[in-house]
């Protein structure tokens, strides 16, 4: 090695490109190693939609979205919360705004101009960017890489891992780096799914009739919480933004049923006074659109999850307002969003350093933490990854 400083990354995500320019910022050599043929594949894929960049609400209910590691996160999105990324952003020529939701977007809405941009500065400071090398451990001190033309070997003063949870394999995050830590040593949490789907017993009928078809403005209630949303009937049961705001605690839970609330804006005695009126000769599915504007999927979930149905106003007005959707676990870990588990933070310093391996440090979704889509979880990977990034370039072996 010569007395240049040099770094190695591995996984060229949203983390490990910002432990990158942290250990660029601070004059190191840096190596960025990327298993797919271009970095960032799944933070691309995610801005398919529209990239959710973070959120505006306030700190104080920012903070908590980081459940269980709510108060480690505190100090880490003081320094860099949703403010600075704008700002950071901003700094890239990606100018952000805040939609009606206040969710925070850049003004072209994907990913790929920012992510451009960002390569490129981190090309001007110097970082070199190796693709199509697999990790593949180490072999003593030396990091092993698969590539194209056979294994090489690399060393470094310091290395960053950011390789992602287990979701969306066919992106690069695959998780197979889970036994090359344990092999060393390194205390993880089983990997599962967050922000996921989950399966439920349709009936042909129902599937082949509503499948895709999203529920709107339906209420969610379960372990205590309730919000207002929608989410979407897939073949195989459930997804959607207000699935994935639930997903942990209906995961824990197993075989968990789930409370709607079809008519949220409608309250008990509106909603009974309502259906009290004479059906004459119309069927229960006109007496329903004509009375309460119910029908499509909403009167099909009603069917399918509590027929027969209540035949007095007040039962079936009660049905509506609770009506039970049982779901049969979480969709497989391939399919989520994102990953729980990982990494456990008693194997980490506070800097995210390995306490097995001096040296090397984690970021990401390798972690075990979770939170929600709505920036939130592209917030908790940029900031990790200036946490051990800013660690990293500042770590003296003793």
């Amino acid at each position: 090695m010569t007395n240049t400083k040099t770094a190695i990354i591995i996984g060229a995500g949203p983390a490990g490109l910002m432990a990158a320019e942290q250990l660029c910022a601070a004059g190191f050599s840096v190596d960025v190693y990327e298993s797919m043929a271009t970095p960032g594949r799944k933070f691309l894929r995610a801005g398919i939609g529209g990239l959710n960049l973070t959120h505006s609400e306030p700190m104080e209910k920012f903070v908590p979205r980081y459940g269980a590691e709510a108060e480690r996160f505190a100090p880490w999105l003081a320094e860099f919360g949703p403010e600075q990324l704008r700002a950071w952003a901003d700094g890239l020529g990606v100018y952000t705004f805040i939609g009606s939701s206040g969710r925070v977007f850049p003004k072209y809405m994907k990913a790929a101009p920012l992510l451009r941009a960002w390569l490129r500065r981190l090309g001007e400071q110097g970082a070199k960017l190796h693709v199509r090398h697999r990790w593949l451990g180490w072999d003593g001190e030396q990091l092993r890489f698969a590539t194209p033309t056979g294994e090489i070997t690399a060393r470094a003063h310091v290395t960053v891992l950011a390789l992602g949870g287990g979701s969306w394999p066919q992106l690069g995050s695959d998780g197979s780096w889970v036994d090359l830590l344990a092999a060393q040593g390194v205390d993880t949490v089983p990997l599962k799914p967050t922000n996921c789907g989950f399966n439920a017993a349709w009936s042909d009928h129902f599937r082949d009739r509503f499948a895709g078809q999203p529920v709107k403005s339906v209420g969610l209630s379960f372990g205590g919480r309730r919000l207002k949303g929608e989410f979407v009937i897939t073949k195989t049961g459930i997804e959607g933004g207000s699935i994935y705001a639930l997903s942990a605690a209906l995961r824990d839970a197993g075989n968990a049923v789930l409370e709607l609330d079809l008519k949220p804006d409608w309250s008990l005695e509106k909603l009974t006074a309502a259906l009290d009126k004479p059906q004459g000769s119309r069927s229960l599915a006109n007496h329903l659109e004509r009375t309460i504007g119910m029908k499509g999927v909403a009167a099909g979930l009603l069917r399918e999850l509590s027929w027969p149905l209540p035949e007095s106003p007040a039962a079936l007005a009660a049905r509506i307002k609770a009506l039970p959707l049982p779901l049969l676990g979480a969709r497989p870990l391939a399919e989520a969003i994102s990953t729980a588990g990982g990494v456990a933070f008693h194997a980490v310093t506070d800097g995210l350093m390995l306490n097995a391996k001096p040296g090397v440090f984690v970021a990401g979704e390798m972690l075990d933490w979770e939170a929600p889509t709505g920036g939130y979880l592209l917030t908790g990977c940029f900031t990790t990854g200036l946490v051990a990034g800013r660690a990293a370039a500042t770590w003296q072996k003793a």
